[in-house]
């Protein structure tokens, strides 16, 4: 870990999250009573299973034997196996690592070559574990989660897998050179939470340690340092938090010469702890308001403020990036130095650290622009990134930060491939890897649009449709957005919308709605708790813009999201049903009376309230299940979630189901066994999956 970030706890990552009616007053308190879906919230019952069962039966029947489906699913299919896609690798002393999924590793292989190789068309590849060798040696179901190994030698490793694809995982000790895990090495039992390495015989470990260690969100709130050779019992406790904080985890920095160890204290969503672990085991918090997003790198300690910061006689904005010498930040000094500071349509999007610079990428109106600093004596060189493209969506990740001043730079559009380069700072990039194009593109045009909402507020979107679109309001039109948890829709290249959306004649759109991050903490915080209704205002402005230029009509226009989306979605059906003629609601919240009580729930209560506080006198009013009126008319609607989601509780989407099934609605479901908070743990149960998506809506919004 090369300085250590203190990151939000991402439905992310991300993954992607997103008036009042009379329904809210069938259930005030969340009550079995009250809600006769409310056994649908066991997730594993054999009753519950059964009625799984059942519905998927019903909607594979429906939407699988339409003519088309059986195509549709192979073409999805192909290009998630596809030999040509970009092997994403990460650089661990003088070898490139990635983890492949194809036709041939169902499950997949963590295998790593040399750079040498890398720039090859076709790389020599040396594979380290076969995920579907292992899975039939012992009978599981194994889904990657990734791999730490200890630096210098990189040869002791921390390999992470998941049953099926849940956030919970095991960790165990893989050995590099004997390609076998270690008999009797550190193994953490399947639980959320994680493990670090500090030493060859010390691990910082965060788990489910019994009756007690767990937070109310389900995550760790006990942090030990666990030594080899030893009960994982008897690890030495580091940090003990509250039962009401969201996680605790402890970290180990191994940046030469910078080696240091942290706490992290995770109290809610957007508020955290950070405490410096001396030798002595003492803690020493890094004095910064509990909102301020901060993480450390070798001399610097860096500081993103989430709402205007007064110190010292200055006012510090909201989206900034500050840094000061961390030795002197924690000696009690205050020097601050800006290198970013937002503007009205600018925001950090990230900050990328190297050898020697730290290469910054700012949004302008959700537009990529690259700039690198330079720190010198007393103050930074500015200068632009060379060979950086004009437009397309930019991504950039330090190659090694500890040993080099290269990075990985990814550049893309909704119609451009993306393309991997490595550049060294202050030389032209050197193309690496093209993805091929999965879906003609020829016909097809990229715009930006901007919109105005219900109170004034500049929204954009961006829309991807055929040159010689006719504006008559008969096109199938794709509506996509999130609106959370500060995460930015971005363009991006994706062959399964292009293939089985664009290439067939559809428009497809993605609304930059408040809530996300496209301009910064203001932009998410106008969106959050009490103003939650800003996000469903944003969104249904620009599906009235869609329909006010013609580029389509409501009997054409469907709409999609998952997670924090699938909220958004359950809110457009609930409050703005005349706009659409589909729906596609994924791994959805829907009941927002129950969902600090499911799963992982308590933790989002900093994004939308508490329901059992007053705050359910303005959650219930963007609570879809409780606005659900039966006596309502509904668009077409298609609900799935997956078995294995331990994040956002598949009860949401089922209890959904059920009450507009009751009612007679035009409705169906689908809920994959596998897949975590996701589509599918392997290609063919993530093709199945969008293919009855874009099935469903083809069958409602193609027809004349």
């Amino acid at each position: 870990m090369n300085g250590l970030r203190t990151a939000r706890l991402g439905l992310a990552v991300a993954l992607a999250f997103g008036g009042m009616a009379h329904a809210e007053t069938a259930m005030q308190d969340g009550s079995k009573q009250d809600d006769p879906n409310q056994w649908l919230e066991d997730i594993h019952g054999d009753k519950q299973m059964a009625w799984v069962k059942e519905h998927n039966a019903r909607t594979e029947a429906e939407l699988g034997g339409k003519p088309g489906f059986a195509k549709l699913q192979s073409d999805i299919r192909a290009i998630l196996d596809s030999d040509a896609k970009i092997p994403g690798v990460y650089k661990q002393g003088e070898w490139y690592y990635n983890f492949w999924q194809d036709k041939q590793h169902v499950r997949g292989i963590w295998r790593r070559t040399t750079l040498a190789e890398y720039r090859k068309a076709q790389p020599k590849w040396e594979t380290i574990i076969d995920l579907d060798a292992l899975n039939k040696a012992e009978g599981s179901n194994w889904v990657w989660h990734g791999a730490s190994c200890l630096r210098p030698a990189y040869t002791k490793c921390l390999v992470s897998l998941s049953p099926g694809g849940s956030d919970a995982d095991t960790t165990r000790e893989f050995d590099m050179a004997t390609r076998q895990f270690v008999k009797d090495g550190f193994v953490k039992p399947l639980a959320k939470g994680g493990i670090d390495w500090i030493d060859a015989d010390h691990v910082f470990v965060q788990t489910d340690f019994g009756d007690g260690s767990m937070t109310t969100s389900g995550y760790p709130r006990i942090a030990k340092l666990w030594t080899r050779g030893t009960p994982m019992g008897d690890a030495k406790v580091v940090y003990e938090g509250k039962p009401v904080d969201m996680s605790i985890s402890a970290g180990h920095d191994d940046t030469p010469g910078y080696e240091r160890d942290f706490v992290n204290r995770v109290i809610d969503f957007y508020n955290n702890e950070t405490f410096l672990r001396k030798a002595d085991g003492t803690l020493a918090k890094i004095d910064v308001p509990d909102s301020m997003q901060r993480y450390v790198v070798r001399d610097w300690l860096v500081l993103e403020p989430r709402t205007d910061w007064a110190l010292g006689g200055r006012i510090y904005k909201a989206g900034s990036m500050l840094v000061a010498n961390f030795n002197d930040w924690m000696a009690g000094k205050r020097e601050l130095t800006e290198l970013f500071v937002p503007t009205a349509t600018t925001s950090l999007a990230g900050a990328t650290w190297t050898r020697s610079h730290v290469v910054l990428n700012v949004l302008d109106d959700v537009k990529n622009h690259l700039q690198v600093l330079t720190p010198g004596n007393g103050e930074w060189k500015k200068s632009e990134f060379v060979g950086a493209p004009a437009i397309g969506a930019i991504g950039v990740s330090a190659v090694d930060a500890v040993d080099s001043d290269a990075v990985w730079m990814t550049a893309s559009g909704y119609l451009t491939p993306t393309t991997l380069s490595i550049a060294e700072i202050g030389k032209k990039p050197e193309a690496l890897k093209t993805m091929p194009a999965f879906f003609d593109a020829s016909k097809d045009v990229v715009e930006q649009h901007f919109v105005t909402s219900n109170d004034g507020t500049r929204v954009p979107y961006f829309i991807v449709h055929r040159k010689d679109i006719k504006l008559d309001g008969n096109n199938p039109t794709l509506l996509y957005g999130y609106g959370g948890f500060e995460v930015s829709m971005m363009p991006g290249y994706s062959g399964i919308i292009g293939k089985a959306w664009l290439e067939p004649g559809g428009v497809y759109v993605v609304a930059n709605i408040r809530g996300g991050g496209e301009y910064g903490p203001r932009w998410h915080e106008a969106a959050l708790k009490q103003n939650r209704h800003k996000a469903y205002e944003d969104f249904a402005a620009v599906a009235q813009d869609l329909i006010a230029r013609k580029i389509t009509s409501p009997k054409r226009l469907g709409t999609m999201g998952g997670s924090n989306g699938g909220l958004l979605m359950g809110n457009m059906l609930t409050q703005y049903p005349q706009l659409f003629g589909a729906i596609v609601i994924q791994v959805p919240l829907l009941d927002m009376k129950r969902y600090s009580h499911l799963l992982a729930g308590a933790s989002w209560m900093a994004e939308y309230g508490d329901p059992d506080t007053a705050d359910w006198n303005y959650i219930k009013t963007f609570s879809p299940y409780r606005l659900f009126d039966p006596a309502k008319q509904y668009p077409p609607t298609f609900i799935w979630t997956t078995t294995r989601d331990d994040r956002v509780h598949p009860g949401h989407a089922r209890k959904m189901m059920a009450k507009m099934e009751a009612a007679g609605k035009d409705v169906r479901y689908f809920e994959n066994i596998e897949g975590g908070h996701g589509a599918g743990s392997t290609s063919e149960q993530t093709a199945k999956t969008w293919a009855l998506n874009y099935g469903f809506l083809w069958d409602v919004l193609g027809k004349k």
